[in-house]
């Protein structure tokens, strides 16, 4: 089994250009919004109004020293995440009005996690927050049929996670606290090496690749129904920056005999699939309706516990 060497590809504009002079935001400011995705490694987000992604690395200072706020996809400095969140989103919100946000989190953070993210985040002044499994995001951010069942893996630099989506919402999911931080770039097969080499020797990726075999199997072997299987056959979509490294999804392909799928710029799918469901939230009869006395409301896209 083969598949197609994952390119790293610069993100596309997420909206088209916004008419007026040196305008950030809509004019309606109902309209504003931020799609979120905090992860151990990188933080990225995209703002209404804005083509870009902005992506910075996840960390705050604080007593003269750097902070790591967020560790393996837990939350273990929520005032720390909050510093970090005001210093790359507080000058570009709006002056008046209150965002609404879309919040990636991890399939298995539960409530604890987006508890802590929602504290985090109250910084941005939002009027709603809405959180989505990292999973449907970026199932939204590669268009995929959710009819059917899906499998999405996601490498991150500190958590891997598999997801298993059936009708759009996660049913069942794994994670491992293992990520392409884990890895020592340096020994990392190249794809001219593993095409030209009749063997190539083991390499420290395959450590990853093996882990979301394991999980996957168990999946496999603890479904009473075929939706894993389907799932399988039909071929797991991958994310996060392990999506750009060869060794990683040939890995994975020739142990499960399944076609992988990168999808397009993996390292910022879940904040695009995010941004995707952002403006179709927009009409949400729970984003639309108005704040009163200053208070957020909160909606959570079911996550499995």
């Amino acid at each position: 089994m083969t598949t197609t060497p994952p390119r790293r590809s610069p993100a596309a504009p997420l909206d088209s250009p916004v008419p007026g002079r040196h305008r950030s935001w809509p004019w309606c400011r109902q309209c504003s919004g931020i799609a979120l995705d905090l992860g151990s490694a990188r933080t990225r987000a995209w703002t209404s109004g804005r083509r870009m992604i902005l992506d910075v690395p996840t960390v705050t200072f604080h007593g003269g020293g750097a902070v790591y706020p967020i560790r393996r996809g837990t939350i273990v400095d929520t005032p720390g995440t909050a510093r970090m969140l005001d210093r790359l989103l507080g000058h570009r919100l709006p002056r008046f009005g209150r965002p609404l946000l879309i919040l990636t989190a991890p399939v298995l953070g539960g409530v604890a996690y987006r508890a802590e993210a929602r504290v985090a985040v109250e910084v941005l002044r939002p009027r709603t927050v809405l959180t989505i499994p990292t999973a449907r995001a970026v199932a939204s951010a590669a268009d995929a049929d959710l009819s059917r069942p899906l499998l999405v893996v996601d490498i991150g630099a500190h958590l891997t996670e598999v997801a298993l989506l059936a009708d759009g919402a996660v049913i069942d999911a794994r994670h491992a606290a293992l990520g392409t931080s884990d890895l020592d770039s340096r020994a990392l097969p190249t794809v001219t090496a593993m095409a030209t080499s009749p063997s190539p020797s083991p390499s420290p990726s395959i450590q990853v690749a093996d882990c979301v075999v394991a999980m996957v199997t168990a999946m496999l072997e603890q479904d009473r129904t075929s939706r894993t299987l389907e799932a399988l056959r039909r071929g797991a979509l991958l994310a996060g920056g392990g999506a750009l490294l060869p060794g990683i999804s040939y890995g994975i392909a020739g142990q499960l005999h399944a076609p992988v799928q990168p999808v397009p710029a993996p390292h910022t799918a879940a904040v695009r699939g995010a941004a995707k469901l952002l403006r179709a939230a927009h009409g949400h009869p729970s984003a639309t309706g108005s704040s009163t006395g200053g208070s957020t409301r909160s909606t959570d896209t079911p996550h499995p516990h």
